[in-house]
Order: structure tokens, then C-alpha cells, then sequence
């Protein structure tokens, strides 16, 4: 035994072309390639592995692809309303088409630029990029295949960037009927109808989408509201969206299984009263969540500890072992790419000899529904919770001429600031209505710097733009709204 197992690694070392370097990158999402690029930058050695394309699920199959479609069905949307009698003086003659091949070869040119785009950045940097999967023998050393070549790659330094994937459901598993997102952004036609179990973000994102491009759509939540991580006053302008385009939405519902004849699923759940149901579908989208890739890879034998099913890191993302650093969705909630990005940032840079630590006030959630929901702080429920006594400023967009303007002041939407109501000093700061998800880079600024009302309030912000609203919001907290009346 002792001698075939000295045969099987005589022939990988033979096979395999050996690389020894400083920083070893697993994972060439948002996060691992960031890092990487950075420690190309600060001049450590550094190789990235990467099983799919560069760019991760983020970019590949997930937050860009699916804003794409999003951006593609709200102009169908638009396009819809010109027609006949027309909107706002402009009207088309018939009623535009659909043609969801075209569309999503659309999208994956969009993919494919920003792939291209990440790999120059990669060489740019002096950054080799494997392709293949690596497979930890050790804490150090991997195996790589399924690329060109084989390898094995020792390194000084170790940063896990896994990512996540869609959590499937063990009663009703993924096939051609019963699809997770990265599929729902590769069909060939529109869903007549479209059952999505799960109205989280992900869910909504794209159910919305479908609907928009002429899906029956209907949703099974297991929860009592939408959203989850957002209060019932932020989603109620979502409910109202919802209920226009009579999207069906079964609160307190759960899924139960699913058989398929032909091309036509059927669904059998539960109501919130416990009634048994049967609904049919052409597509299935189930997005329940995701869940950290940790298993298949070696992390068993890399001696990291956990945290439920997270790697345990500390604020400088370092695991319980020695120079294995992790990043992004692997470690926990939020999974988010610009929290995954910022730790390869600052990881890179501790490995240089720098002085960080991975400390944000907070991080913005954007949902890109319709409309878009912004959220970055505490809500004024969760300051309640920590026993903080607040004050809160509110802004309608009914009252914004950026907004009026764009035709986009009715749904509902506004700008909601919680402070504290000692000095004055924001720990929170929510919006929903359209195109919203653009602000939130000063929102999260104004937390970061540890903004006060005065200091929103007395920033000039430029007329006609929706960040007016922002700073009236703020006025509104200081109790001096300057467009609305009290």
C-alpha cells in the first residue's frame, strides 16, 4: 500500500508542472480577484485559481448578468406603454416582442467584456491566472486539474475566495423544469408561467423581471412578509408594484415537492392555514438562499476552524491557521461582492507589511426590484432594539422633481434617515423608490464618516437630481423639511 501510494505521487509530480509562490488566490470572484490584482500591485508573487471564467458568480452568473435582464425587461416595460394611445407624447405603433435568445446573447456579451476585462487586469498586474480546480492537500499546497495542465502549487500564503451557491431544496431538485438563478438568466423563451419559491431579494429580482416580459408569475414564501431584511413600510411600495401587475404572492406558504410531465412542473404546497395546494409552471425558480462552497475541496485537511458553516475569521480575515487567509461569502453574512472585495483589498495588503483590518460602519444592501430598495444602517426598529433614542427624517420622491420628472414619483418611494436623537449623529439610512440603488455610495459614506444631520443638510446637493431628496430627508429630521409641509 505504502508503495502505491509512493507510485501515485511520483506520477502527479511527474504529470503535474509544480509552482511555488508567494500569495496563492482561490477563486477569481469579486473578492479573489481583487485581491489578487492587489497583490500583483504591492509586488508579491502571486498565482489565482480559477475553475469557470474570471469574474465569479458575481459577474458571470450572478450580479451582472441578472442587472442586465433586469435593465432589459424594464425597457420592454417602457417600450409597452408607448404603445397604443402612448405616454408622455410618445407612442409606437404594435407592441414590441420578445426574443429571449437575442436577450441573453445581449447579456453574455455584457459577460464576456467584463471577463476579458478582468483577465487584462490579472496580466496587468503580474498575476498568473490556473485554470482548473484546486483540491488542498494541506494548508499550503494544493492540487490543480481540470485545465490545460495539472499543477501543484505551494504557497507562503493562502486566500480562500470560494464563493457560494444556490441552496437546493432536497425534495425538489434541480432539472430542466426546476431551475436556480444561474439558469433563469439563460433561458431561451419567456415562462408562460413562472412559480418562484422564495421572495427574498434574488427571487424578486427576477420574478419581477419575468413578469415584466409577460410571465404569469407567483411566489411561495415560507415567511409572513417579502424582504425579510427590510421593514414592512420599506417593501410596502414592492406589495403595491406587486399587486398592480397581479404577481400572486403566498405569505406563511411552503413548498412541499414537485413532479414534472412533459414540459409542465406542478407544485404542491401549503398555505398559511396548513391547506394543501397544486399550482402548474413551465419554469420553477427556487431561491431559497445560498450557501458558502466549502465542501469537495480539502478545507477539511487545511485545520481552519468554523463557525456554523462558515470559516471563522478574525477582523483582519485571518483563519486559526497560520498565513490562510478567507474572504468574501465563505465567512458569513452579508454576501455581498463589494464586502468580498474590500476584504481581498485589505488582506493583500497585511500580507505587504501593511497595517489594516477589515471595520466597516456598515455595508449597503441594494435589491433591485422594482422599486429598488437601498439599505445601509440600522432601521428605526433595530435602533429601538439597542436602546437608541432616535429621530427620523422622511422624504417622499411624490415630492422630487428629478423624480416627477423621470416619471417615477409614484410608486411610493422615499428617503429615510434614523439618527440619534442626543447628537444627532446617523446610524441609519433606507430609500426605496427608482434608480435608487445609485445613492447608495453617499449613504454609505455618510455612515462610514460618522455623519450628523447638519452635515447632510448643509451639503449643496445638485438640482434636479434624486439625492435632493437626501438631504430634505435630513432637513425633515432637524424638523425644517424645506419641500413638504409638516
Amino acid at each position: 500500500q505504502c508503495l502505491n501510494i509512493l507510485l501515485k505521487y511520483l506520477c502527479e509530480f511527474i504529470m503535474a508542472e509544480i509552482r511555488n509562490c508567494k500569495v496563492l488566490v482561490v477563486g477569481a470572484g469579486p473578492g479573489g480577484y481583487v485581491a489578487a490584482i492587489r497583490a500583483g500591485q504591492l509586488g508579491l508573487d502571486t498565482v489565482i485559481v480559477e475553475g469557470s471564467r474570471a469574474g465569479g458568480t458575481c459577474l458571470i452568473r450572478g450580479c451582472i448578468p441578472s442587472k442586465a435582464i433586469i435593465h432589459a425587461a424594464s425597457s420592454f416595460e417602457e417600450l409597452e406603454k408607448h404603445s397604443g394611445k402612448g405616454n408622455m407624447g410618445i407612442s409606437v405603433s404594435g407592441k414590441p416582442k420578445v426574443n429571449m435568445k437575442e436577450m441573453v446573447a445581449w447579456k453574455e456579451s455584457i459577460v464576456t467584456k467584463l471577463n476579458k476585462g478582468v483577465e487584462g487586469l490579472l496580466k496587468a498586474a503580474k498575476v498568473e491566472l490556473v485554470s482548473g480546480w484546486a483540491k488542498f492537500r494541506n494548508a499550503k499546497t494544493c492540487e490543480v486539474s481540470g485545465g490545460e495542465k495539472e499543477w501543484i502549487i505551494n504557497a507562503e500564503h493562502v486566500i480562500l475566495a470560494n464563493g457560494s451557491q444556490s441552496v437546493e431544496l432536497p425534495f425538489m431538485p434541480f432539472d430542466k423544469n426546476i431551475i436556480s438563478s444561474t439558469e433563469a438568466l439563460e433561458l431561451d423563451e419567456v415562462p408562460k408561467k413562472l412559480v418562484v419559491i422564495g421572495a427574498g431579494y434574488i427571487g424578486l429580482e427576477l420574478g419581477i423581471a419575468y413578469r415584466k416580459l409577460g410571465s404569469e408569475v407567483t411566489f411561495i414564501e415560507a415567511l409572513d412578509q417579502i424582504l425579510p431584511i427590510y421593514d414592512s413600510e420599506m417593501t410596502r411600495p414592492i406589495t403595491m408594484w406587486l399587486r398592480k401587475h397581479k404577481v400572486t404572492v403566498n405569505l406563511g406558504a411552503k413548498a412541499k415537492g414537485a413532479t414534472t410531465k412533459g414540459k409542465i412542473t406542478t407544485v404542491d404546497y401549503t398555505d398559511s392555514s396548513g391547506k394543501n395546494h397544486k399550482i402548474k409552471a413551465d419554469k420553477v425558480l427556487v431561491t431559497v438562499g445560498r450557501r458558502p462552497n466549502t465542501q469537495g475541496w480539502g478545507l477539511e485537511k487545511m485545520a481552519v476552524d468554523m463557525e456554523g458553516p462558515f470559516v471563522k475569521v478574525d477582523n483582519q480575515c485571518r483563519t486559526s491557521m497560520k498565513n490562510v487567509w478567507a474572504i468574501g461569502d465563505i465567512v458569513g453574512e452579508p454576501m455581498l461582492a463589494h464586502k468580498a472585495s474590500a476584504q481581498g483589498e485589505i488582506v493583500s495588503e497585511i500580507i505587504a507589511g501593511h497595517r489594516r483590518a477589515f471595520d466597516p460602519v456598515s455595508i449597503a444592501a441594494v435589491c433591485f426590484t422594482d422599486p429598488e430598495i437601498v439599505g445601509v444602517g440600522l432601521t428605526p426598529d433595530e435602533a429601538k432594539d439597542e436602546g437608541i433614542e432616535t429621530i427620523i427624517g422622511k422624504f417622499p420622491f411624490a415630492a422630487s422633481g428629478r423624480a416627477l420628472a423621470m416619471d417615477a414619483g409614484s410608486d411610493g418611494g422615499f428617503v429615510r434617515i434614523t439618527a440619534r436623537s442626543d447628537n444627532q449623529v446617523i446610524v441609519g439610512i433606507h430609500a426605496v423608490g427608482s434608480h435608487v440603488s445609485e445613492l447608495s455610495g453617499e449613504f454609505a459614506l455618510a455612515i462610514e464618516m460618522g455623519a450628523r444631520l447638519d452635515d447632510i443638510a448643509g451639503t449643496i446637493h445638485v438640482h434636479p437630481t434624486l439625492t435632493e431628496a437626501f438631504a430634505e430627508s435630513a432637513l425633515a429630521g432637524l424638523g425644517h423639511a424645506i419641500h413638504i409641509s409638516k
